[in-house]
């Protein structure tokens, strides 16, 4: 069975050591079995106190980036591979296996223009480098396609999975998320059969960030799909509520959530062990 996994999004807007905690131990007491902390730009993160607190509370933890402007890969391809590279040992501190987030670009640069060649070439070269970097350490990188508001990258499963074609590296794979989904692929079937085997981690976000189930994601599409590839991965719930006043403005929340985020995370939970319990025979 799949493990289900919350974001410290849901408890906090960022991570520091104070609130990291709380996020832990709140993660624990909702019932998620895996915690995916994201880490902070400037990697100022204790990664052995995190995983000894981890362990404290019975809960798993996974890594995740998403690399700030001044590391947009086609831009500036070097500062990106240190950061990726330190964002890796940090991982590798905290004994973990997983790198997943926003890797190729980061979120709002733009150019105006689609990804050009020689720009995808770059994206490949640090990845390629990168790649290496993480089997050295057993960690296995997973890139996430967003929507074409966010980045101009990779914005479709089927983009990631073409460069780790082209690599030919066997620990990079896909990191898939519903919302971004919902956005830009043509279902919620094709991508998840299409990734297979290299889908190593997914986010579970409604269409409008809100509950699960009360939106316009095809929820039965998705949850079949990962029982035909039997995936066996982490399912993180990355819904938000506007309770979290830190998180209104980055996550564009300009109407009042229906739910609080405990009430959130606790109904999103539950529906997704139902949708497992349903396809998962």
């Amino acid at each position: 069975m799949p493990k289900f996994g919350t974001s410290i999004l849901s408890f906090i807007p960022s991570w520091d050591a104070e609130r990291g905690r709380y996020a832990i131990q709140q993660t624990a007491s909702y019932g998620f079995d895996m915690l995916e902390i994201s880490l902070p730009a400037m990697l100022d993160f204790d990664a052995k106190t995190v995983k000894k607190q981890l362990d404290d509370h019975g809960v798993e933890g996974r890594c995740s980036l998403n690399i700030p402007a001044n590391c947009h890969i086609p831009y500036y391809p070097d500062k990106a591979t240190d950061l990726l590279k330190a964002a890796l040992d940090k991982v590798a501190e905290m004994d973990g296996d997983f790198l997943g987030g926003v890797l190729h670009s980061a979120i709002g640069t733009f150019t105006g223009q689609p990804c050009t060649p020689d720009e995808r070439k770059i994206v490949q070269q640090v990845f390629t480098e990168v790649a290496a970097y993480a089997k050295e350490r057993n960690i296995t990188i997973a890139p996430e396609p967003i929507n074409r508001y966010e980045s101009y990258v990779f914005t479709a499963a089927e983009e990631v999975l073409e460069m780790i074609e082209a690599i030919g590296a066997d620990n990079i794979g896909v990191h898939l998320d519903t919302f971004h989904m919902n956005i830009e692929e043509t279902g919620f079937y094709e991508p998840v059969i299409k990734a297979g085997s290299l889908l190593k981690h997914v986010h579970m976000t409604e269409s409008d960030r809100g509950m699960m189930g009360e939106g316009n994601v095809h929820w039965d599409d998705l949850f079949r799909a990962l029982a035909e590839i039997n995936y066996q991965g982490p399912l993180v719930l990355e819904n938000f509520s506007s309770q979290i006043k830190e998180l209104v403005g980055p996550t564009s929340l300009w109407r009042p959530s229906k739910y609080n985020s405990e009430d959130l995370a606790k109904g999103s939970l539950a529906f997704m062990k139902q949708m497992v319990e349903k396809w998962y025979k």
